[in-house]
């Protein structure tokens, strides 16, 4: 598959820059679409083709998208609160920007196309683990918008016969992520408050659990996705650690002294259960969140 032609929306975001490494270590042709509205230009790969692109741009988009094998869509505005502050402005980039996306995918011939969905179209249910089958329960415009994303990938394979699947993801960290973005923001913040000599502010009693999934294991379940052959019917795949951890914890890891605050709206526990990646696409989680945390308290000089 040496030199095929794949593109990668959010390219320079923590996940996005994750996939291009990998598949420019495989020896893809590499294509990155991101505006840098939550990417680094410094996450890119040096090998990769970058296009300063946003995902609404009709005009540009099917140049990019022209003789690409493969497509992986991540780019989007991922931040729960910023969607219930602005709604219609992240409607129109994950939802009518992502349909863009993948009409213009389908008439350049894309043979298959990963989405990154997210574990917030679960919302709270009744029973953790969180399955596929369970019945979606967004609680923000952002999760219904990641929600209806993997609507329109079920339709792209059941009507317009490409190749298409949804990772769900649960609370990716890791290298690169960014301390004030939507991902891991718990961990984000709790280093940079370490790093300043703060107390790490917890809200709620912080018995409230996360899922934190590495982002490594993500890159991996990525590339999983688009090589095997049982997947892209408009399969929705959890891709989580199966190993939720309190907040309490994730402060115990980061260390230092806490303080809580006030309670947020959010779903009080997240739990993946995996067995479908593990039985579709050979995946498991590899880095436990002791090694993930060391590793970034390493990178912020704080080991």
């Amino acid at each position: 598959m040496a030199m095929k032609k794949i593109v990668v929306t959010g390219g320079a975001g923590l996940i996005g820059s994750h996939v291009t490494d990998l598949l420019i270590g495989q020896g893809f042709e590499v294509h990155v679409v991101d505006n840098f509205s939550g990417g680094k230009k410094e996450n890119v790969h040096k090998d990769a083709t970058l296009h300063v692109l946003d995902i609404r741009d009709t005009k540009e988009l099917p140049k990019v998208l022209a003789g690409a094998t493969y497509l992986f869509h991540l780019a989007a505005l991922p931040r729960v609160q910023y969607s219930i502050e602005y709604p219609l402005e992240t409607h129109d980039v994950n939802v009518t920007g992502t349909w863009n996306l993948f009409i213009a995918a389908k008439n350049a011939g894309v043979k298959k196309i990963i989405y990154s969905a997210s574990s917030s179209a679960y919302g709270d249910q009744t029973e953790l683990p969180l399955r596929e089958s369970m019945n979606p329960l967004p609680k923000s415009p952002y999760g219904a918008q990641k929600y209806i994303g993997e609507v329109y990938v079920r339709i792209m394979a059941e009507v317009f016969k490409v190749e298409a699947v949804s990772l769900r993801y649960f609370n990716v960290y890791g290298p690169r992520f960014n301390p004030e973005g939507a991902y891991a923001l718990v961990i984000g913040k709790f280093l940079n408050q370490r790093k300043a000599g703060q107390p790490l502010t917890i809200t709620g009693d912080g018995k409230q659990t996360r899922d934190f999934t590495h982002v490594y294991d993500v890159a991996r379940a990525n590339l999983l996705a688009m090589q095997s052959d049982t997947v892209g019917k408009g399969e929705v795949i959890n891709v989580g650690a199966g190993n939720n951890q309190s907040i309490l914890r994730i402060a115990e890891l980061v260390g230092g002294p806490v303080e809580f605050i006030p309670a947020r709206f959010e779903p009080h526990d997240s739990l993946a259960d995996n067995s479908k990646a593990r039985t579709l696409l050979g995946w498991q989680p590899k880095v436990s969140i002791e090694e993930g945390i060391a590793e970034l308290k390493k990178i912020y000089s704080l080991a």
